[in-house]
């Protein structure tokens, strides 16, 4: 099922890649993968706050989301 959000519409968005957006937010590209297609359920609360900043964007706008 994995964590609703928004992440890889944000990130389009915002015209990143994929490693794009691990290198600005400091986090592995399997992270960012593994949110987009619901594979990760577990995800840190630094590691949500560094994708959202990394997409200038609330961390309630892309994740948290029904």
């Amino acid at each position: 099922m994995g964590l609703p959000n928004k992440l890889k519409e944000a990130r389009e968005k915002a015209g990143f890649t994929q490693t794009a957006l691990s290198k600005k937010a400091h986090v592995a590209r399997t992270i960012v993968v593994g949110i987009e297609n619901g594979t990760i359920d577990v995800v840190r609360t630094s590691t949500l706050t560094k994708l959202s900043d990394a997409l200038g964007q609330k961390i309630s706008s892309i994740f948290f989301i029904e």
